[in-house]
């Protein structure tokens, strides 16, 4: 078995300063039962909270209260044992610094808090069974945020103190094939389709998962600006300006891919915006779990680091509102109506025939 955490010892030193001087317990907060890391420093905490204390000089005699903790105790944690209280009396050091471990108890327990939060949220962008992703995906981060401020109130952040942990890097798309389809269409519809440009700037060329489909929206999207005639060929040449050919790109292929259109710009945009609105939710999650996972950030660097991570989500859901039309959660409105799912690829090739043959 692996050897206990350094929080283990202080919840066994907190527990035996208030089995020794029950009425120190009048100086702890922050806590509660389920701060504590083990069912059993969870149960003894719970049995300690609950029973009366007992007189100072009568404690100071016998053993009554201690038994009558020990018989609470065991009603949820069976294998607790009159030997491991006296175990606890004994490892601690200075009964009087039980404010002080109780204090590092409850950072741990933020702690564990904010990686099961974070946790939760990459779970939830994983889940393929959602009606509604980014409705689900976004109240899961609400609630880490909640969880975030939950803890900078109970630790105010220091300015500038960031984690010490490397964030990792940003998941790979979740279904390059679909993805690449869409924004290929989303790009030829754009070229055809010019004048829908300007109702979908809440799209940006970091939504698209490939360099190069980035690039195209960045073309596609200059030369919308600057009012120059768009089709297949003045976007082919506005990417060699850019150098997005440089790659090793067919002239071709991408003269190609820009002639086959099909459904609607703002359509395939939304699509592209959901997926890098998720992308964004699970690295944020993923960034949160790797600070949190770091026993040695503290409370606040944990705070800094989360709110800096929370900022993405934030940015990308103002765009998805913009996108969607949705009325913000945080203004506890009723949620608005869904919009229809978009269509499968099966119906995509179907769309993509029709206009062909017209």
């Amino acid at each position: 078995m692996a050897p206990p955490q350094p929080v283990f010892h202080v919840e066994q030193a907190l527990l035996g300063a208030l089995l020794l001087d029950p009425h120190r317990l009048s100086n702890v907060t922050g806590i509660a039962a389920d701060s504590f890391s083990t069912a059993t420093h969870a149960a003894l905490y719970a049995a300690i909270i609950t029973l009366p204390p007992p007189n100072p000089a009568e404690h100071a005699k016998n053993t009554k209260w201690l038994d009558r903790v020990l018989a609470t105790g065991r009603e949820q944690a069976r294998g607790l044992t009159a030997s491991y209280l006296h175990t606890l009396v004994q490892v601690c050091p200075w009964p009087s610094h039980a404010p002080a471990y109780a204090r590092m108890v409850e950072a741990e327990h933020s702690r564990r808090r904010l990686l099961t939060a974070a946790e939760r949220l990459v779970h939830t962008v994983h889940d393929v069974s959602l009606p509604h992703p980014v409705q689900t995906v976004l109240a899961e981060a609400d609630a880490l945020a909640a969880v975030v401020d939950d803890i900078a109130n109970r630790f105010p952040p220091r300015a500038g103190v960031l984690p010490r942990t490397t964030a990792p890097q940003p998941p790979a798309a979740p279904d390059p094939a679909e993805a690449v389809e869409e924004e290929q269409m989303l790009l030829a519809t754009a070229t055809a389709y010019p004048s829908d440009i300007e109702a979908v700037r809440w799209l940006l060329p970091d939504d698209l998962t490939l360099p190069l489909h980035a690039g195209l929206w960045q073309c596609l999207t200059g030369l919308a600006r600057r009012h120059e005639p768009v089709d297949p060929v003045t976007v082919l040449w506005e990417a060699q300006q850019r150098g997005l050919l440089d790659d090793g790109s067919e002239p071709g292929e991408v003269l190609r891919m820009l002639a086959e259109p099909a459904g609607s710009v703002e359509h395939w945009g939304e699509r592209a915006l959901q997926r890098s609105l998720l992308a964004t939710a699970e690295h944020t999650g993923r960034r949160i779990e790797a600070y949190a996972g770091d026993p040695a950030n503290t409370p606040f660097q944990l705070v800094v680091g989360a709110r800096r991570a929370l900022a993405d989500i934030a940015a990308a859901r103002t765009r998805w509102q913009h996108a969607t039309g949705a009325t913000p959660p945080q203004q506890r409105r009723p949620a608005p109506t869904t919009r229809a799912g978009p269509p499968t690829t099966t119906a995509a090739h179907a769309a993509r025939s029709t206009r062909a043959t017209r």
